[in-house]
């Protein structure tokens, strides 16, 4: 990769010299200086039993496993007569050990928590795979629960998300790229595909944009995308971000890569559709029936949760002659005390209902879900017994928040948060023509964007009948024998898909 380093860097990088000196003294020397005011580095002088050279070991506490060393590197140089260094290589009981020669080389292989054995006459240091740095164990996904799928979910740990991917996909045609992002964080994004199914363009265009970034660090899979993405300015998020191994094993075999940022709990699918926010992991471990109707149930809400207050403000404020009557004289009953106008009741609601949520989020656990239903029930009852807001819309906002939940993906749910807003405030101007005029523009916005350069809006616009099968329903999983022609793959058939008909003839 191609980087460029700041100011700071240069000047630091020119009082490295290029190569390890010989001499121990020197190489403590250096070390001393390029990790001043750093506490957390040990610095390990011992002595080599089986030749008789002195060396350094040195690592940063907190990122090595202190076991490891311990049994794997300072007990086999220093106490067994049969170990040590013999020629040039290393004789202990560590996986991994990498000669490095370089400075800049040594520096970084210390802070992503390796260990580095300088030893005495040497021009090469070794690089011991020592990491152990803190992380939590596998949990259940958080933001996307499943019934009856798997409950493993990624960690912090780019190597660690790999190896769950891995265990979906054990095929030699899973393959990795390994790029570097960030001038000071160094942060390490994996793309993941297969060989033989993606296609080479789209392959090309995310790693020409994931190395044109030029930023100190990345620090999670959301900043990366922000970076990538054809539109910065669309509501829509372009990458799915999951948190689920099923599920971006089940995006790589239908021929899109995943994108693995170390350090975040959650993966980058790239490239994707609309009709994808709407798929659910559970979605291929049910009766294709019930996967149907959920599915259709999930896109009925999508339009519930943008339109029905913006429909409810421009019937109430331009076209309230198509309510029956007696409906009508329930709102005017209902509405009759409130001074307000059916936009700014709306939007007082809504933005009620925004706060409560995010208070739910950000407490803890079980006080966040106390205020969620407390709040709501006090607050709806005492607006409505004070006259500010009508029961009826309290039952549209109700009803809005609960169809937004059903939507399986987060990044879908904000941008639908957003877009109710707008269209709401084109129905309080012109009624439903300002509806109308909001809903051609999404849908126009819609059919130009793209993702990696793909059509967002396939397979509905451009119309392609052949993924219809897995779209707005999800027919039988042995019919689905063709990948989505969305992605471009080299293969379009999908392998090891037996033909139904043709075994029951």
């Amino acid at each position: 990769m191609k980087t460029t380093m700041t100011e700071q860097e240069k000047n630091r990088s020119s009082s490295y010299p290029e190569l390890i000196d010989k001499d121990l003294t020197q190489t403590l020397a250096h070390l001393h200086h390029f990790f001043s005011d750093t506490p957390d580095l040990i610095i390990r002088k011992l002595h080599i039993k089986q030749t008789g050279e002195q060396a350094i070991l040195t690592y940063l506490d907190g990122l090595t496993d202190k076991t490891s060393i311990n049994q794997d590197v300072l007990r086999p140089l220093q106490f067994e007569a049969g170990s040590g260094i013999a020629g040039s290589e290393l004789i202990i009981t560590i996986g991994n050990i990498v000669p490095k020669s370089i400075w800049p080389q040594i520096e970084m292989s210390i802070f992503n928590g390796n260990s580095m054995l300088f030893v005495e006459g040497r021009t090469e240091a070794y690089s011991l795979d020592t990491r152990g740095w803190p992380q939590r164990a596998i949990e259940d996904p958080q933001l996307e629960p499943s019934l009856k799928g798997a409950h493993q979910g990624f960690l912090e740990t780019g190597e660690q998300n790999i190896a769950l991917i891995r265990r979906y996909i054990p095929n030699r045609e899973l393959k990795i790229k390994r790029l570097t992002v960030g001038q000071r964080g160094h942060t390490l994004v994996s793309i993941l595909y297969l060989e033989d199914v993606v296609n080479p363009l789209l392959l090309q265009r995310l790693e020409e944009r994931i190395n044109q970034i030029n930023v100190d660090v990345i620090i999670n899979t959301g900043e990366l995308a922000e970076f990538i993405e054809d539109n910065p300015f669309s509501l829509f998020p372009q990458f799915i971000s999951t948190e689920r191994p099923d599920a971006a094993a089940s995006q790589i075999l239908q021929g899109r890569c995943v994108v693995v940022v170390d350090r975040s709990p959650s993966v980058l699918v790239a490239p994707v559709t609309f009709m994808s926010f709407f798929q659910s992991i559970d979605d291929y471990s049910m009766r294709w029936s019930i996967a149907t109707f959920l599915r259709l149930l999930r896109i009925s809400a999508f339009f519930i949760a943008v339109f029905l207050p913006a429909i409810y403000i421009s019937i109430i404020s331009y076209h309230y002659e198509i309510i029956p009557l007696k409906l009508l004289h329930t709102l005017g009953d209902s509405r009759g005390q409130v001074p307000f106008p059916p936009f700014v009741e709306a939007v007082l609601m809504e933005i009620t209902l925004e706060m409560l949520r995010e208070a739910g989020v950000r407490l803890p656990a079980p006080v966040g879900q106390t205020v969620g239903i407390v709040g709501g029930i006090v607050i709806g009852q005492a607006v409505v017994q004070a006259g500010l807001i009508s029961n009826v819309m309290v039952i549209v906002v109700s009803f809005t928040a609960i169809s937004s939940f059903i939507l399986p993906n987060y990044d879908m749910v904000a941008a639908v948060r957003l877009l109710r807003f707008m269209l709401m405030a084109l129905a309080a101007m012109f009624g439903f023509v300002g509806v109308i005029i909001g809903f051609m523009i999404m849908i126009g916005h819609l059919i130009s964007l793209q993702s990696l350069g793909s059509p967002y809006g396939s397979p509905l616009a451009p119309v392609r009948y052949a993924d219809w099968k897995d779209t707005l329903v999800r027919i039988p999983l042995w019919l689905m024998n063709k990948r989505p022609l969305s992605t471009t793959p080299l293969q379009y058939k999908r392998q090891g898909i037996p033909n139904k008909k043709e075994e029951t003839e």
